[in-house]
């Protein structure tokens, strides 16, 4: 179960680096792509996973409160990028909801790194 508990974390990291990279790449002209969203549902999705294989067969110890903490933000990520994503495809995005959804992004990095 390690080998697939492993495999995941590098889901749940190239879905952080596609978030923000995708964020960070188009900053210029703030747009929410397809590469953000789908990166914003693979950090929910692994962190999910991540967290229920760690409680049930790796006997993880993990901060709760934490584990809220950025599950609520995660969520919130994946609904302003989808939302963001469709108002996009209609021609009327609004610059907002990008700044939102990679400020976000980075302030769940920092809860995963900072917080112990």
């Amino acid at each position: 179960m390690t080998v697939v508990y492993n495999i995941v974390v590098a889901a749940h990291l190239l879905g952080m680096a596609v978030l923000v990279g995708g964020y960070a790449a188009t900053l210029r002209a703030p747009q929410i792509t397809e590469l953000i969203v789908w990166g914003a549902r693979a950090q929910l999705i692994t962190g999910i996973i991540l967290v229920g294989i760690g409680e049930a067969s790796l006997d993880k110890d993990y901060n709760n409160t934490k584990i809220a903490v950025k599950f609520v933000i995660s969520f919130v990520i994946v609904a302003l990028a989808e939302v963001g994503r469709a108002r996009e495809k209609r021609g009327d995005g609004i610059v907002n909801l990008v700044h939102a959804v990679g400020i976000l992004a980075i302030v769940n990095v920092l809860v995963a790194a900072i917080w112990k």
